[in-house]
């Protein structure tokens, strides 16, 4: 080092720029202050290998206050500045696929709406995997986890180098196509659309095939903010599931199912407000039976939901959108929180409470009963839960593991809106349950259809040769109560019997 310049023996760069950084000492000597390097900064040894380091250089003066030289410290820190790498990355990045996560996607959304001010456009597209819960749900999570992965790197290599693509979550991705007309997005949407349609999924001897559907929305002078456009680009993916799936959706504000799609998106913001602010109550329905008086009465939870005014929602407004947006399992868990903690709960009554597809086969539910069955000293037999046959058969080895696990605790089960599903009675003996509610768009035809007679009569004929009592739903006439009395279906429900009224209160009519 002897008698060579400082810059041949000390050579620093920036990292990332690869540009030479001002020496220090050079800027002590000039200046005659305390210095110190640029975060950034990394030392090239004789070896050729790279270190990251920090640095100081310091005047030295003699007791006059002449600058006599300088004093340089610097230290290595490349391990310390790897791992603040590492988090940087991680805090950006989904750990599963490496693509870019949500929070930062957004970051960058906000970005690209920012350059719409000077004329700039783009385009975000949305896309969601169809038959992806087909896989997770036939071959479990590590087998769904591949399938994320693999899909990632397929979509990398369809987009350019300016676009920025992101896991959202679950199975749903974002796109943002930077510098791009609607027309250009659309072309390179339905390559990406072509190229999932045409990828197989190998896993355990079984090959599976998938599609994507994708809502694409233009940014530019319109668009308001990031929350805004990322639900247009929602509701357009959305719209091409709900139009067949596998196909593409450009968002149009007056597309009526598109604006069917939005409706939702502000349903599940009530929903949510109204799950926080517990602004939902419990009705009952009376289950009565038809022929004999012996027979223990039964009663259906109800759930409804109260507007920010007191008045009262019917689950049809928001069950469809709490289902999309993933809600039921919390509503499902707040209706049993809440009925057990009522004194009806405590009592020899029968009630059946409604279970979502999303809570049957949830091992979350299944503890988060248990808790509440210690916390709750009600007797299980009381309580029947009611699943659909469309939620049942959707996956029937889960079904059936949670029907089990439940009915070993001491519950029962029923099979709610049978006949509705294309398999009924196939699936039927598969399924350990106590009791079958015959579809009401059979009952409610009942008194003039003779095709719905007949399908009731088979359905009522083949539970009780399986041992299982029956329950008619939708009963609106006298009329229809004797003839499922000539049939004999062992309960009625509807309003010729009854009309829901709040839990608890029986006078009410």
């Amino acid at each position: 080092a002897v008698s060579r310049p400082l810059s041949e023996i000390f050579v620093i760069l920036h990292e990332t720029t690869r540009e030479n950084v001002e020496n220090p000492v050079e800027r002590v000597l000039s200046s005659g202050q305390i210095s110190g390097l640029a975060n950034h900064t990394v030392l090239i040894a004789r070896n050729g290998v790279e270190y990251g380091i920090d640095d100081s250089a310091a005047p030295l003066r003699n007791r006059n206050g002449d600058m006599m030289g300088t004093v340089m410290v610097f230290r290595d820190v490349t391990h310390s500045r790897q791992i603040a790498q590492q988090l940087s990355w991680q805090a950006g990045h989904d750990a599963m696929t490496g693509l870019v996560n949500r929070r930062c996607f957004e970051q960058s959304l906000d970005d690209a709406i920012a350059t719409t001010q000077n004329g700039q456009q783009h385009v975000l597209c949305y896309l969601d995997l169809d038959q992806f819960k087909v896989v997770n749900d036939t071959c479990g999570h590590t087998a769904g986890d591949e399938l994320l992965r693999q899909v990632s790197a397929l979509l990398n290599r369809q987009v350019r180098n300016t676009d920025i693509l992101a896991r959202l979550g679950g199975d749903e991705f974002g796109l943002l196509l930077h510098q791009c007309s609607q027309g250009q997005a659309t072309v390179i949407a339905d390559k990406i659309r072509a190229a999932i349609q045409d990828f197989q999924f190998i896993w355990d001897a079984m090959t599976f095939r998938i599609g994507a559907s994708i809502g694409l929305v233009t940014i530019d002078q319109n668009s308001v903010d990031v929350i805004a456009t990322m639900n247009a680009a929602d509701a357009a993916c959305y719209t091409a599931k709900s139009r067949g799936r596998n196909r593409l959706q450009v968002y149009e504000a007056n597309d009526a199912e598109i604006i069917k799609q939005r409706g939702q998106q502000q349903w599940s913001l009530r929903i949510k407000q109204a799950l926080e602010e517990s602004r939902f109550c419990l009705y009952e329905q009376a289950i009565a039976p038809v022929n004999d008086a012996d027979k223990k009465p039964h009663a259906e939870i109800l759930l409804r939901m109260l507007d920010e005014d007191g008045s009262l929602i019917a689950p049809g407004a928001f069950i469809p959108a709490a289902e999309r947006y993933n809600l039921m399992n919390e509503i499902d868990q707040w209706v049993i929180r809440t009925f057990l903690a009522t004194p009806q709960a405590q009592t020899a009554q029968s009630y059946m409470i409604n279970l979502s597809g999303a809570s049957i086969g949830d091992q979350e539910f299944l503890a988060f009963l248990k808790e509440q069955m210690a916390v709750f000293p009600i007797d299980p037999q009381t309580i029947c839960f009611e699943v659909t046959e469309t939620a049942a058969i959707a996956n029937l080895n889960l079904a059936l593991d949670f029907i089990r696990e439940l009915k070993q605790l001491g519950f029962r089960f029923a099979l709610d809106d049978f006949g509705s599903g294309m398999s009924s009675f196939g699936y039927l003996k598969a399924l350990p349950i106590d009791y079958l509610k015959i579809d009401g768009h059979f009952v409610i035809d009942l008194d003039h259809d003779s095709t719905a007679c007949a399908i009731v009569e088979s359905i009522n004929h083949i539970g009780h040769v399986m041992g299982l009592k029956t329950i008619a739903e939708s009963v609106e006439s006298t009329t229809i109560q004797a003839a499922l009395g000539q049939i004999g279906v062992d309960f009625i429900q509807g309003y010729a019997v009854a009309r829901p009224i709040p839990l608890g209160q029986h006078g009410l009519r």
